[in-house]
């Protein structure tokens, strides 16, 4: 069973995320906040494999929410659910440390991929809104650049710069005239050098190394 912590403030969006994630799909409901300033205790107290929150709340949105729990050691990874227009409060909660986001008018089927992935490390972007919420990602303010890790080759920095465009690894394998066995391969090989957990924080890295350029 993946243990899930629901995160909203609608009682019935959390009712209707209990129906879709529920034994019979493999995971288990093991608690649920109703504010983003709940969620650090909760965490604490059921020890989820997952928190699925909303970007929406009240008292402490799901950015700094995320920010807070991920800055906390072994703490869950984070899958954000949201709707169209919410794309400045995604890139915030992408650079807080968000593994992935999801539409919540998606088909149940498509939550339940996009929990399990992101519950076993992955990162799960929903492909109807990355390019958006990229472009806000882009525009918004960022660090001082640093230079990328010399350890990486030039083939994996450009699959790098290519995950930081927001392309799938369809898309960069034709790009690059390879296989998208390579292109896994070669952005393995990229988080393991980078100490990164997942493509989410790939593309981070590649904003704030100016692999991914504002606006392009």
């Amino acid at each position: 069973m993946i243990r899930v912590l629901l995160v909203d403030d609608q009682p019935l969006v959390r009712a209707g995320l209990r129906r879709i994630l529920r034994p019979r799909a493999g995971f288990e409901v093991v608690g649920e906040c109703d504010d983003g300033d709940q969620v650090e205790k909760a965490v604490a107290a059921t020890q989820p494999d997952v928190v699925v929150m909303d970007v929406r709340m009240k008292r402490m949105d799901g950015a700094e929410a995320t920010r807070r729990l991920r800055a906390r050691e072994q703490s869950p990874p984070v899958l954000v659910l949201t709707t169209f227009n919410e794309d400045e409060v995604l890139a915030a909660a992408l650079r807080a440390g968000a593994s992935g986001f999801q539409l919540k008018d998606a088909p149940g089927a498509e939550l339940v991929k996009a929990v399990r992935t992101v519950a076993e490390g992955g990162a799960y972007l929903d492909l109807a809104v990355t390019h958006r919420v990229l472009s806000a990602f882009r525009s918004s303010t960022r660090p001082a650049l640093h230079p990328p890790d010399p350890a990486l080759t030039p083939r994996e920095l450009e699959v790098l710069r290519l995950v930081g465009r927001g392309l799938a690894n369809g898309e960069i394998a034709r790009e690059l005239y390879i296989s998208e066995v390579t292109v896994k391969a070669h952005l393995g090989h990229v988080l393991t050098k980078l100490g990164l957990r997942d493509r989410a924080a790939a593309i981070v890295y590649a904003f704030d190394t100016g692999l991914a350029e504002p606006g392009g």
